[in-house]
């Protein structure tokens, strides 16, 4: 749904609004509740996704502002509590440049597009002592939640994202915030007597229980000096392995973005039997002096994983990027790579797919339940969260590759991917790895070139390699 299409969504609801809130009362004054235990009165307070404007009404800010992207919302807000400022405003893209106390974010994540834009967006509005209160749903009701939505309980929604505390926490430091407090509340979000007080007040809080609950909720603030962080301009390498990929090359070159003091591309192609190789001597031609394009071949060495090794010994950046040439992962994305890098949140920087929802044939179902399987496994295994092994891109400073190449005996030249050599060679020198989730996207050109069954056990092998040299050793 793009922007245009949600700005209509929430128009179309916005009459509907308030009865269904209504309906459900005891939610919304449970969280208003939670919301007056963190949230003094007499501060300065900002709602982003503010709806009809009920929380700034019931907190009775000093100064209160909401901001929504629907303008219905936003009018109906104004009428109802005149005594605050609402304005029509986007998370993602703030024109609000006010300080204020405490931002508030309630129920919104799941709508938003980009999340670490969002929380990019939040800097313009807060300072080392303001408090940015999130409230969201609890991923594990979404069965529930539907459920809800189809026998009319519950308002329904759009595409939704559902993300776990974990993934919010990691998005929120990859742009400056540490997470204060966090935890869950309400597993009974609806009211019956003497029942949900012993629920709500009681077994919540007990361990694991408590994880159960419908809303988990964090409380952040910024980063001491994060914005005193000098930023040094490096120059950046981005290779793409390729085969038979003609009909995305073009569009690689146009959506890469520019990163750093310099960017080049560094095409490294499989021996293509299409014209992948004319369409990248094309683009060199056509955009020679404009951008730095280059070719090399991979000759006789086969896989992915060789071809990103020699794109590695070609390049001349600071930054490694891998960017695969399916597309399947967006080349706009990759300056949020850079600056995860660059702003010291990691020093290997890996792509995460399973964090939004995908386009529903991005990726096979058993290829999803088998990336789920090796995140398990390789958190276990490198001792560092990993929600998504085989995504194709991954950045680090060259430094750090050079280091990892020395140590490539360790575990071997096992690897015709990649993606696993970096991983476990980043794990055994104590790098920091950090994810950002990316929006995975249906391939619309070439063929997939993993076998489901015959790589998943060649992966199952290599785990079988690092738990031996990783745990045993």
């Amino acid at each position: 749904m793009n922007k245009s299409e949600k700005i209509a969504y929430f128009n179309s609801i916005a009459k509907d609004r308030d009865w269904w809130k209504q309906r459900n009362s005891y939610y919304y004054s449970e969280l208003e509740r939670f919301l007056r235990f963190i949230i003094p009165p007499e501060t300065s307070l900002l709602e982003i996704g503010c709806g009809t404007g009920d929380f700034i009404g019931y907190l009775q800010p000093a100064r209160g502002v909401g901001v929504d992207i629907s303008p219905e919302m936003v009018t109906r807000a104004q009428k109802k509590y005149p005594e605050y400022t609402f304005l029509v405003d986007d998370a993602e893209e703030l024109h609000l440049n006010e300080k204020f106390d405490y931002v508030i974010l309630s129920d919104l994540v799941g709508h938003l597009s980009d999340v670490w834009q969002a929380f990019r967006e939040l800097q313009k509005v807060t300072t080392p002592e303001t408090r940015v209160v999130i409230t969201y749903y609890n991923y594990l009701w979404e069965p529930l939640l539907s459920l809800g939505e189809r026998f009319g309980l519950k308002m329904k929604q759009t595409y939704q994202n559902w993300l776990s505390l974990e993934d919010i926490e990691n998005l929120l430091k990859l742009n400056g915030y540490e997470v204060v407090q966090k935890g869950f509340r309400l597993l009974l979000p609806k009211d019956i007597p003497l029942l949900s007080s012993l629920l709500n007040r009681l077994m919540a809080k007990f361990p694991l229980i408590k994880n159960l609950c419908l809303v988990e909720y964090i409380v952040a603030k910024e980063k001491e000096g994060i914005r005193d962080r000098l930023r040094k301009d490096y120059s950046s390498s981005v290779i793409i392995p390729c085969k038979d990929e003609a009909g995305n090359i073009e569009a690689a070159v146009e959506r890469t973005p520019e990163m750093g003091k310099h960017t080049e591309l560094i095409f490294v192609d499989g021996n293509s039997i299409d014209s992948t190789v004319e369409k990248i001597e094309e683009m060199i031609a056509k955009y020679k002096g404009k951008k730095d394009i280059k070719l090399i071949h991979q000759g006789l060495g086969k896989g992915k994983g060789d071809a990103v090794r020699k794109g590695f010994a070609a390049a001349a950046g600071d930054i490694f990027f891998i960017l695969d040439s399916d597309l399947t992962v967006p080349p706009e994305d990759l300056p949020k790579f850079y600056l995860a890098l660059t702003e010291g949140n990691g020093e290997f920087i890996n792509g995460t797919r399973l964090v939004y929802q995908m386009e529903k044939q991005a990726m096979r179902h058993l290829n999803l339940i088998a990336n789920k399987l090796f995140s398990l496994i390789f958190t276990w295994l490198l001792e560092q969260r990993i929600k998504d092994t085989l995504c194709g891109t991954k950045v680090l400073f060259r430094r750090d590759y050079e280091k990892i190449a020395q140590n490539r005996n360790f575990f071997g030249d096992f690897d015709p991917f990649g993606d696993f050599d970096l991983l476990f060679g980043a794990a055994k020198l104590n790098l920091k790895i950090v994810e950002i989730p990316i929006r995975y996207r249906e391939r619309t050109y070439g063929e997939i070139k993993i076998s489901r069954f015959s790589h998943g056990w060649l992966l199952l092998k290599m785990c079988g390699i690092a738990f031996r040299k990783l745990k045993l050793n």
